[in-house]
């Protein structure tokens, strides 16, 4: 990555575009006020605000490091769920091959940070876009995209638009996870179709095979190892039948938050293939984690002797409207907090400098801007105290902020993570 394009985030002005940002900062740079190392509860950050944990978020980095290199696995993080270049940076650093993305604007912001490899899970068939990324990979040698292709109608159309390159696009033929999920070829049969349409090109490159276990129907440990099986199948069928020729690696690729055990059962049973075989790992929301579904369904239950993630997020609120004994408000609401899969949880209540576990205090709906709190007897909760709030599904937290402070245990920022959304 570019140093020197990470380097200027540093020197962006604090002001308005920035919510929860003490208003005393303005005008600072956002790396003259990390280097105050403001306190969050005492420094002028207004509520709400969201916050990531420098403890957590390093033992998330760590821990997923650690997991891919035991396992024998290459790991390009999906990056659609942080979007920061800055963790983007801290992945390399542990490890990571490259980047997984959706779209190509994503595409380029990690160009614009110097990402050198890219895996788009997505069949591209935006001409502008395939133009414009035809172009990034004639201008550098070093940089690398792997694309997904579903259709033979995807190939021609990829076809058309990059005519004319000087180098090829690596793809790699999507499965599907079954009948009814989402994108993918339904049949090896249909899949070798695709595969003869990439061959007939001169513009594609055929380097491997890839899928998405997660959206394997009423998902079980033993469904999803079976599809992930028939991605190993492919990808050998495809090889003995000599449709990875060139390739200097072949691609093997799944992986998302919730099962990415059972994608390392079963890529360690990958047998030896006419080229080395990139086994590649594509979990993003392991980076900061959560208090809610992925708590549940992250694989580390199933495997505790692997380690555990911890949730790295809370958005810090405040209660102004206490307005009976059964209920209250807090000025956080749709606008700040992830609330497609789960409602933000109330974890802690701080007053005068004091926390304590939130107690008889429960999030039961979200406005625009403020959030719903029932509270039972035991609930001690008052106009003015900071309550603290976990979060469900970070891929729809980390896009409500564009800049979020990294605080120690203690409250002390040390940093502010950039988002491009």
């Amino acid at each position: 990555m570019s140093a020197e394009a990470l380097d200027r985030l540093a020197e962006e002005r604090v002001d308005h575009r920035f919510k929860g940002l003490p208003p005393d900062a303005d005008g600072l740079t956002v790396g003259e006020l990390a280097a105050q190392r403001r306190n969050l509860f005492t420094g002028g950050f207004a509520t709400p605000v969201l916050a990531l944990s420098a403890e957590r978020l390093e033992h998330n980095l760590a821990l997923m490091e650690t997991y891919a290199t035991r396992h024998g696995l290459a790991f390009a993080p999906h990056g659609k769920t942080s979007m920061a270049p800055q963790l983007f940076q801290r992945q390399t650093d542990r490890g990571a091959w490259g980047i997984t993305l959706a779209v190509p604007h994503q595409v380029r912001v990690t160009r614009a940070f110097g990402v050198r490899r890219v895996f788009l899970a997505n069949e591209l068939v935006d001409a502008a876009a395939l133009r414009w990324i035809s172009a990034e990979l004639d201008a550098d040698p070093s940089f690398r995209l792997v694309c997904y292709v579903d259709s033979v109608r995807g190939v021609a159309l990829m076809d058309a638009a990059l005519r004319g390159a000087k180098r090829p696009l690596d793809v790699v033929v999507e499965l599907a996870a079954g009948e009814g999920a989402r994108t993918g070829v339904r049949t090896e049969a249909e899949c070798a179709a695709v595969a003869d349409a990439v061959a007939d090109t001169r513009t594609l490159r055929l380097v491997g095979v890839a899928g998405y276990e997660g959206e394997v129907p009423q998902a079980t440990p033993e469904r999803v190892h079976a599809w992930l099986r028939r991605l190993v199948a492919l990808a050998v069928d495809f090889d003995k039948a000599g449709r990875f020729a060139g390739a200097d690696e072949i691609v093997v690729s799944a992986g998302g938050s919730a099962w990415f055990d059972a994608v390392a059962d079963v890529f360690a049973e990958i047998p030896g293939l006419s080229a080395p075989v990139l086994k590649l790992l594509r979990s993003g929301a392991y980076v900061s984690h959560d208090d809610g579904h992925y708590r549940k369904i992250t694989p580390f239950n199933r495997v505790p002797e692997e380690g555990a993630l911890e949730p790295a997020f809370r958005l810090w609120t405040q209660v102004v409207s206490r307005p009976s004994p059964e209920q209250a408000f807090t000025n956080a609401g749709k606008r700040d907090a992830a609330y497609d899969l789960d409602l933000p949880f109330a974890q802690v209540v701080r007053r005068d400098g004091v926390e304590r576990p939130a107690a008889g205090i429960e999030v039961t709906g979200l406005s625009d801007q403020h959030a719903w709190l029932r509270t039972a007897p035991e609930a001690e909760l008052e106009v003015g105290d900071w309550v603290g709030l976990g979060l469900s599904h970070p891929c729809t937290s980390f896009d409500k902020w564009q800049l979020i402070p990294v605080a120690e245990a203690d409250g002390t920022v040390v940093d502010y993570i950039r988002t491009f959304f």
